[in-house]
């Protein structure tokens, strides 16, 4: 264990070193993670240039593999890569304006809606104005029947009273006239009474003046 942890510190103070012996590449998805790679061969064989048994160093660098596999998993899982984040991005503008135009395709069919219901709301006024207007013009119409039947009945009543005031005034005049004869013809023999009795009178005085003479 004592030589295990020596050369594990070996391989930390060259790890600049053995860093830049091959760049790492990324492969294809093993298992639902991917794999990272570097030169494990050069970097046994520098293990073993410092002294390292060839067991401890493969051990080593498997061990170094594992870590670095983990690694690089955990930032890979931490950080987005540019391709993803555009594929968001593109994802994101693409919701984007679907939410835009179905909003404007919303906004466009309440619209449309509205002004139907508007339409239909003006409609249903004019109508309503129209039946109004129907009645008042067929209570107006009655109100002048009514009003143009009671003018007659009216007329006709007054007609009526005339004729019989007329008939009344002609009824009175002729028993006024009847009357006037009546006293004419009262006066005329009240008058030939009095002529007939001043007659008689005189002539019983004349009597008298001659049996007295």
């Amino acid at each position: 264990m004592t030589a295990y942890a020596a050369a594990c510190k070996r391989v930390l103070r060259l790890g600049p070193e053995l860093a830049g012996t091959r760049p790492i590449s990324e492969l294809a998805k093993s298992n639902g993670k991917r794999v990272y790679l570097v030169d494990t061969l050069a970097l046994v064989r520098k293990l073993e240039a410092q002294g390292v048994e060839s067991r401890q160093a493969q051990a080593i660098t498997e061990s170094m593999m594992e870590v670095l596999n983990d690694s690089m998993e955990n930032v890979s899982g931490s950080y987005v890569s540019k391709s993803e984040m555009q594929k968001s991005e593109m994802f994101q503008e693409n919701n984007l304006s679907m939410f835009k135009t179905e909003v404007k395709s919303s906004q466009d069919h309440h619209f449309s809606m509205l002004q139907h219901e508007m339409e239909k709301i003006k409609n249903d006024i004019e109508k309503m104005r129209s039946e109004l207007r129907y009645e008042i013009d067929k209570v107006t119409a009655g109100q002048r029947l009514d009003l143009n039947l009671e003018r007659g009945r009216i007329r006709d009543e007054l007609n009526n009273q005339n004729q019989e005031t007329t008939n009344l005034t002609t009824k009175l005049d002729r028993e006024i006239h009847t009357l006037r004869a009546q006293l004419e013809a009262a006066k005329y023999d009240v008058i030939k009474y009095c002529i007939g009795t001043l007659a008689s009178v005189s002539a019983v005085g004349l009597a008298v003046i001659r049996i007295l003479m």
